[in-house]
């Protein structure tokens, strides 16, 4: 079987890195790359560089008008003089050729060889030439033969020309500008022909034609093209140079704001711009400054806040774990004998147990906030297999699941499991979106997905609840924010939750994503390195799941840690991802179903 043909497109690249040596093709590359960034950064460069091509075009189009309009000016000047030059010698002609009678001169040939020479320029210096032939359509028999001067071909004349001359019956001549051969060299001419009658006796008609060089012309307009090459190279150089000081008085000054900007959001907030003059930069400049001063003051004053309550909450959740630990204690002595008490006191003492749970968690929630805005929290890391973390904590959550109505389902994608984690930390971070997933479905499934590539585990929990508004989205992360203030709470959370989870992810060098809309439910994706510290590029699951809607113009809006954004097409965020739900997952229940064991 014959071989399937290449096309031109699969053929050409191994044909240009042949043609290119492998030791050019390198410098080459960092070259373009070297200039297109520089073409990019520089706005001075393309302003200088648009200024020159914009130069050189008006150059290159006024430039070929002039020269048009000054060569049509050069030889128009040139054809009236010839052509008033011609007539007088046409009528000279003429009367030397012809008697008064009519009749031509007895001896036509001696005087029309030596008027012919006449209108001749010298040999020497020829600038006009003669012709003498016989009238197209002339057939009489004379003794004047055709004549031409030395130089040029007596076929040189074209043959419109000649028609125009015959056609007129020498009533005037006719003019005609063209390229022939002179002395060899093809230059242009300015013809100008009429008809001499020398009678029946010498031969009837012929047509003379005076030829004039233009190469005089020629040579004037070289030169005035020359002028205009070198005048255009130099004003185009002069107008780049104008246009590269402008721009640089402009653009040095952004330039400065722009590199100051760069050191105070590196935290250098004392740098500030250098200031001269009174023109618009100069005030734009001290206003930079004054803003920068402002932003400082604010951040110095915010950082001061700051310190003032962490230190507050610090304080506060610790001198509220003594009173804490006394009424733990005394309520757990009521609670335990809360069935000898009367009915309407033993239900206090429940209410009084369940409070105090709440209280609690509270507390240590506070605390975690607390150490990580101290900057004091760590990660014990150990090789954990994530899944079955993730069994564990859907088995811990069964029985909320039960009371719920949701079944919890785990589907198990490609990859392995297994991350150099803080187990304490990424059970809390599941817990809290199992928890949450179950409390917002309605009843309605959640799937949990975890898969594994080869620099990242992901897992991604998905409820189809009510979903989360484009304003809520923004606000997700935050500290003590709920979607619902008003909606009944039946597990006890503290609004503390996905916050810590946000810090428990940036911990590990993680991401925390969450994707939603309005009835369509939610998915938030947890995307974890494999070692502590690794980079992050991709996560093993997609962040839009594979079921969310499709319809024409669905509208997403994806929230990640690093702020909201907004998409109006699900196929930015959707594709081939690894355990995106497909049947390749391995699939266990739990809630209104088992938990299956793992392959």
């Amino acid at each position: 079987m014959a071989a399937p043909s290449r096309s031109l497109h699969e053929l050409a690249g191994p044909l240009a890195r042949r043609a290119v040596p492998s030791r050019l093709r390198h410098p080459l590359q960092l070259a373009r790359t070297s200039v297109l960034g520089r073409w990019r950064r520089s706005i001075q460069l393309r302003v200088v560089s648009a200024t020159v091509v914009l130069g050189v075009i008006v150059v290159l189009v006024v430039g070929q008008l002039l020269l048009q309009r000054i060569t049509a000016g050069v030889v128009a000047s040139r054809q009236e003089q010839v052509i008033a030059q011609s007539h007088e010698d046409f009528i000279n002609t003429r009367n030397g050729i012809v008697t008064p009678s009519g009749e031509a001169n007895r001896d036509i040939y001696t005087r029309v060889h030596d008027i012919i020479n006449s209108l001749a320029a010298p040999a020497d210096r020829p600038t006009r030439y003669v012709i003498l032939e016989r009238a197209l359509g002339n057939t009489s028999v004379g003794d004047v033969p055709d004549y031409s001067s030395a130089g040029i071909d007596r076929m040189a004349i074209p043959d419109e020309l000649r028609q125009a001359v015959v056609h007129n019956r020498g009533e005037r001549q006719e003019a005609q500008v063209f390229t022939t051969e002179l002395d060899g060299r093809s230059v242009p001419v300015i013809a100008v022909g009429g008809l001499l009658d020398l009678g029946s006796a010498a031969g009837g008609r012929y047509e003379l034609y005076l030829v004039y060089s233009l190469q005089r012309e020629v040579q004037v307009v070289d030169v005035v093209r020359r002028t205009f090459i070198f005048g255009g190279i130099a004003l185009v150089l002069l107008v780049g140079a104008v246009a590269w000081v402008v721009t640089r008085q402009v653009v040095a000054p952004v330039a400065q704001a722009a590199r100051t900007a760069e050191q105070l959001a590196s935290g250098r907030l004392d740098r500030r711009m250098r200031v001269r003059g009174d023109d618009e930069l100069a005030r734009l400049g001290r206003a930079f400054n004054e803003m920068a001063a402002s932003l400082e003051r604010q951040i110095h004053r915010l950082e001061e806040l700051s310190r003032v309550q962490r230190r507050f909450v610090s304080d506060v959740s610790h001198e509220l774990r003594t009173p804490l630990t006394t009424l733990r204690m005394a309520g757990e002595v009521m609670y335990e004998a809360r069935h000898t008490f009367e009915p309407a006191l033993g239900r206090s003492a429940e209410l009084l147990q369940a409070q105090l749970d709440r209280f609690e968690a509270l507390l240590a929630d506070l605390l975690e906030v607390s150490r990580f805005d101290a900057g004091a929290a760590v990660l014990e890391t150990e090789a954990v297999d994530l899944c079955e973390l993730v069994e564990q904590v859907m088995e811990d959550l069964r029985p909320l699941a039960e009371r719920r109505g949701t079944p919890v389902e785990l589907i198990v994608g490609p990859g392995s499991t297994v991350a150099d984690v803080d187990p304490r930390r990424v059970e809390r971070i599941v817990r809290n979106l199992v928890g949450n997933a179950i409390e917002h479905s309605e009843s309605e499934p959640v799937q949990v997905r975890i898969a594994g590539d080869e620099g990242a585990v992901a897992v991604a929990v998905r409820d189809h609840g009510v979903g989360l508004r484009q304003a809520d989205l923004s606000m997700v992360f935050n500290r003590f924010w709920r979607a619902d203030p008003a909606r009944a709470r039946t597990t006890g959370g503290t609004g503390l939750g996905l916050a810590i989870a946000l810090e428990d992810a940036h911990l590990h060098g993680g991401w925390l994503q969450v994707w939603g809309e309005p009835r369509q439910g939610a998915n938030f994706r947890l995307t974890l390195p494999r070692r502590v510290g690794a980079p992050l590029t991709v996560s093993p699951l997609p962040l839009v799941p594979w079921d969310a809607g499709r319809g024409k113009g669905a509208v997403a809006v994806v929230t990640t840690s690093d702020g909201t954004a907004v998409v109006t097409s699900l196929a930015e965020f959707t594709g081939d991802h690894a355990g995106d739900g497909s049947a390749a997952g391995r699939r266990r229940s739990t809630g209104a179903g088992t938990v299956e064991a793992r392959p």
